[in-house]
């Protein structure tokens, strides 16, 4: 099973669905509308290309970029054929949710409370979507890139010792 003819296959099942696509490192990356994330992933799992075990799920934060500022990476294996592709869906912050992936995989469900954790994102049809890292009560997600990362208060801190 190769990149092109995967794509192939995706392209030619959901036409609309399929933003971009590159191949970084040699894997065969994809992003998709975020409507669409779900038919395609199931796509994956039962047709002929047996894409069928979920490694991961993990969030992404790009402040700069209002229209796609959260995003939400899947990566996908075929243990068989040992075929890894990574499927990514971007979105505003303001509208942070998609489709969960737990009625196709039971492993999803941790994965995507993680990802609501550190990130906010809220993921549709959750059977328990909750904090399970995170103190219950912090108030904000730890993972979104909107925070210093140095108390810009503190006078015993030189930035000529950190070769800054």
């Amino acid at each position: 099973m190769t990149n092109e003819f995967v794509l192939e296959a995706i392209t030619r099942e959901f036409p609309e669905a399929v933003i971009s696509h590159y191949e970084p490192y040699g894997m065969l990356t994809l992003e998709i509308k975020k409507e669409d994330i779900k038919k395609v992933i199931h796509y994956l799992r039962d047709s002929s290309l047996e894409i069928n075990f979920l490694t991961d799920i993990c969030g992404i934060h790009y402040p700069e970029n209002t229209e796609k500022e959260l995003g939400v990476i899947y990566h996908l294996h075929n243990m068989v054929t040992n075929f890894r592709i990574r499927l990514k869906t971007f979105m505003p912050k303001e509208n942070a949710e998609v489709d969960s992936m737990t009625e196709l995989y039971a492993g999803a469900n941790w994965m995507e409370r993680e990802t609501f954790d550190f990130f906010g994102i809220k993921f549709k049809g959750h059977p328990e979507l909750r904090v399970i890292l995170n103190d219950p009560e912090l108030g904000y997600h730890p993972m979104l890139k909107e925070y210093q990362l140095e108390d810009g208060t503190r006078a015993d801190k030189d930035d000529k010792m950190f070769g800054r």
